[in-house]
């Protein structure tokens, strides 16, 4: 069974134009892939925090050492990991705010990112551990034409995903919704049919 993992990271709930273009392409590859599962993770959950100096002293406490304090304080971390260790294709809803990602996304990834779990630092720079994944971002936006100059939520999505080992990225074009809405979602629909499907297992 393919397990898809669908990050949504809007604070529009179900009106969010990512979110929306995102169910669409999830859709299509279930469509292709058998008997496939979705886990739906709604980063608006007000139980996902922001990275404090406690979570950050609980990584790096080797899982024996922990105390019961530190295992409550991670305890989202570490189910926010294992999802995405479970997972064969992510998909990723990155509407743009502020020419970069939503502070919701930004404490996913501070959740995600965790040494010896996620990566390993080695002697040749770090290497990350969430190999053999596909991953899709759908990166909506007002105005801001998706990889210009002034989009930086790509390229870091793209080098996150990298740095834990996930490299088949695949970026669905959704931008210019604030200029011309019903083209921009034409265009971006249009764009999820064109996207490589997930090689079957």
């Amino acid at each position: 069974m393919t397990s898809i993992l669908h990050i949504n990271a809007s604070v529009n709930g179900e009106n969010s134009n990512s979110r929306q273009i995102a169910s669409k392409l999830i859709e299509r590859i279930v469509a292709a892939t058998p008997a496939a599962n979705v886990v739906e993770r709604d980063l608006n959950d007000k139980s996902i925090p922001a990275l404090t100096g406690e979570i950050v002293g609980a990584f790096y406490t080797p899982a024996e050492n922990r105390t019961g304090a530190q295992k409550d304080v991670i305890a989202v971390s570490d189910k926010l990991v294992a999802e995405l260790q479970a997972s064969d294709v992510v998909v990723i809803g990155a509407p743009m705010y502020n020419f970069s990602v939503p502070s919701t996304l930004k404490a996913w990834v501070d959740l995600i990112a965790r040494v010896g779990v996620t990566f390993n630092y080695t002697e040749n720079g770090p290497k990350g551990l969430l190999k053999g994944k596909k991953a899709y971002i759908v990166v909506a936006t007002g105005g801001v034409p998706v990889n210009s100059p002034a989009d930086f939520a790509t390229p870091y999505l793209k080098q996150v995903l990298g740095f834990v080992g996930i490299s088949d990225v695949d970026v669905i074009d959704a931008s210019g919704f604030a200029v011309n809405a019903e083209e921009a979602m034409e265009r971006a629909i249009a764009n999820v049919a064109a996207a490589p499907l997930p090689k079957a297992a």
